[in-house]
């Protein structure tokens, strides 16, 4: 049921004719959501009263005027009277199509969602990863199952998608699916992203997500110390596969780069930087931002032995990597021989250069981000949070000033 409904004829003096007419309009609102339609006819704008909702004359022409937008007007309340009686949802886009003889279709969630994740597929290696598009499959799946769960149906009008059913979905994914607090709201995001199509096609007036809230809990980046990163450095592998593993590794933790933006580098990335240095100048895939990184004493010994890898000059790579599922893998059995008590994954060397090798060494946190190719000064915020040795040099430095400005002695002898 809706709470409220009017009904508005009106002048758009901004509309004026050549011959001083102006068109008259009709406002349908419905709980706050105005459409309008024009009623096709123009009048003299002074001739028309706003309070009377009528054109002022007794003229024949005039009457007849009148007397057909009060039958406009009939025809609102009988289109509104009909959709209710169908036990729908009246909103004033649907009585808009209906008086205009445009009754929109019923939009359906699946074919929409199908439709998004269609064309992410189309992309994949232009603008998204695999990843992205394995992601969005599953937030479909999980939707589906979770309106057979509670609805018993396989899809739904998205007209009838509301704050519940958000809230609803939610409780499923927590529940049934058991997911962890940031998984749950990685698919409720994903689900959001629908509806802003929905919302941006005018296909839905409201948005359901208009009073849901929800948080991502900050999870505790995992990362190698100097003694791990040494240890990995200076074992002696017997194999030659986890060797190039250990030296991709090693590339990732003094570059930052992610996965996919190593395996996308080429020897054209590298160039000289402001500093006559060589850098490497690239984007990452995820974000699309850029990443500019020198290139360090280790970081140039990896390139320089991979240079005539047979992998990397047939493939025009900088460096021979293998599948990500397979890098971590190999990550695994390395972090056993080298005795690391940490789930070691590729994405570990990122969180490593963020924190080991450039924070806690003293890098400005803008620069930080920078390399990294953060778009929010605030996302590179959260290795700082972690980094307590970083804040104990940083205090010993502060306390040294104090010594050395006799501040302490003063302010020692006052307190005793």
């Amino acid at each position: 049921m809706n709470k409220t409904f009017n009904l508005l004829f009106f002048v758009k003096k901004g509309k004026i004719k050549a011959d001083g007419t102006a068109p008259i309009y009709l406002r349908i609102t419905i709980d706050g959501v105005p459409k309008e339609i024009s009623a096709k006819r123009t009048i003299q704008p002074e001739r028309w009263d706003n309070k009377l909702q009528k054109v002022i004359g007794s003229s024949i022409e005039i009457k007849s005027l009148n007397a057909y937008l009060k039958t406009l007007e009939q025809q609102v309340y009988e289109a509104h009277h009909q959709v209710l009686k169908d036990k729908e949802q009246a909103t004033s886009s649907i009585l808009k199509a209906k008086l205009q003889g445009t009754d929109e279709k019923q939009r359906m969630l699946v074919p929409i969602f199908q439709d998004h994740n269609n064309k992410i597929k189309e992309l994949i290696g232009k603008e998204y990863a695999a990843g992205t598009l394995e992601r969005y499959t599953t937030s479909l799946n999980h939707t589906i199952e979770f309106m057979q769960w509670k609805y018993n149906i396989s899809d739904i009008d998205i007209t009838k998608i509301d704050h519940a059913f958000i809230t609803d979905y939610e409780f499923w994914l927590r529940s049934v699916r058991n997911c962890a607090n940031n998984t749950a709201v990685k698919y409720i995001k994903n689900f959001n992203k629908i509806i802003k199509i929905c919302l941006a096609n005018d296909w839905i007036e409201r948005n359901p997500f208009g009073n849901y809230k929800s948080k991502v809990k900050e999870v505790e980046r995992v990362y190698l110390s100097e003694t791990e990163i040494q240890t990995i450095i200076e074992k002696d592998f017997k194999t030659e596969r986890l060797s190039l593993v250990r030296d991709i590794f090693l590339f990732s933790c003094f570059t930052g780069l992610a996965y996919i933006d190593v395996k996308n580098l080429t020897k054209s990335h590298i160039s000289f930087g402001i500093d006559g240095e060589q850098w490497i100048f690239t984007h990452r895939q995820k974000t699309e931002s850029a990443s500019k990184i020198p290139i360090l004493p280790v970081t140039q010994m990896i390139i320089d032995k991979y240079s005539d890898h047979p992998q990397s000059n047939n493939e025009d790579k900088l460096l021979p990597i293998l599948s990500n599922q397979k890098m971590n893998a190999y990550l695994k059995e390395i972090a056993g021989v080298c005795r690391i008590e940490k789930e070691l994954t590729f994405h570990i060397a990122r969180h490593t250069f963020a924190t080991t090798v450039t924070l806690t060494n003293g890098v400005p946190i803008e620069s930080v981000s920078k390399m990294l190719g953060h778009k929010n000064l605030r996302t590179t915020q959260h290795y700082a949070k972690v980094l307590d040795r970083k804040v104990g040099e940083d205090m010993k430095i502060l306390k040294n000033k104090f010594y050395s400005n006799n501040q302490i002695i003063a302010t020692e002898s006052k307190i005793i």
